[in-house]
Parts: C-alpha cells; structure tokens; sequence
C-alpha cells in the first residue's frame, strides 16, 4: 500500500518529512516552495488515489499561481503537528 492510498497516511508522511527538513535547519520559504513542486507533479503526474486527494487536484488545477502557492502553504500548515513522531 502506498502512503497515496489513505490520506492520514499521506499527511503523517508529509508531516515527517517536514519535521525532518526544520530539523535540517531548512528555511520555511525552500519548504513553502518545494511543497509548491510537490503539488505540480502531484496534480499533473499523479492519479487521485481517494476523495481528498481528488478535491485538491481539482482545486490545484483551477487555481492561479498565486493560489497554487497559497495552497502549497496550506499544505504545510496541515501537517505541521502530523507525523509518525507526534
């Protein structure tokens, strides 16, 4: 099963892999913009694999940039107290 398959699964693997990065000492801008990254391969190369995942394609592809960028943000705000540590 793949951590895209369920989406508590999804937010606890986002949420370590960004405690890992603040513990790296990784600026909250690099994070906000890989988080940006992450969401343009997600929504043009990945297929939903369940609803949430399915409405933030959705919500992504109708978005500007600028929106895209505040989603990204979002994102990360999310998952900051998820994760298999917490």
């Amino acid at each position: 099963m793949s951590v895209l398959d369920n989406f508590e699964q999804w937010k606890d693997f986002l949420g370590d892999r960004l405690h890992q990065a603040e513990q790296n000492g990784v600026p909250q801008d690099t994070i906000n913009e890989l988080a940006y990254e992450v969401g343009e391969h997600l929504a043009s190369q990945v297929d939903a694999k369940n609803d949430e995942e399915a409405i933030l394609r959705d919500l992504w592809n109708v978005a500007s940039e600028e929106e895209r960028h505040a989603i990204a943000s979002m994102m990360v705000k999310m998952v900051q107290n998820e994760g298999t540590g917490r």
